[in-house]
């Protein structure tokens, strides 16, 4: 899949040797990996800050379909700033929030709006639970 080479490139390209928030948070590698297994584990993955309007109207808009997320709140990680120079690489963003449904990036809060009013994002999210039903270990998005 194309995000996970995304993935592995980044964690490969981000070699930050006296970034204080870097060699004292996870390894490049290790962030890869969280980020990798936080998309793959949930349907509905936002990376987020507590304080940015845009990521609360993303959210909101996941609440008012009552879909499930996980939100991955950067500025109350250590680590945080090193989660956004990854997700910069596999997105081409360093801007939160950061979308992604089925383990795709689908963009910011504009555009995860757009979706929604083009009537295409719930039936991302219900590819995902069908996906998840197959496999009834993983956890779904939906209630």
């Amino acid at each position: 899949m194309a995000l996970w080479g995304a993935l592995r490139a980044a964690g490969s390209r981000l070699r930050m040797g006296n970034n204080p928030s870097t060699s004292m948070g996870l390894s490049n590698a290790a962030t890869v990996n969280k980020i990798q297994e936080t998309i793959s584990d949930n349907c509905v993955v936002i990376f987020s800050k507590t304080t940015c309007t845009y990521c609360k109207m993303a959210k909101k808009l996941f609440q008012d379909m009552n879909v499930n997320y996980t939100a991955i709140e950067l500025d109350m990680y250590e680590n945080g700033s090193q989660f956004q120079d990854i997700l910069h690489q596999m997105t081409g963003g360093r801007t939160v929030p950061r979308v992604f449904i089925n383990g795709a990036f689908i963009g910011g809060a504009t555009d995860t709006q757009r979706l929604h009013q083009q009537g295409k994002l719930l039936p991302l999210v219900h590819q995902c639970q069908m996906r998840r039903a197959k496999n009834s270990d993983l956890p779904c998005g939906l209630p």
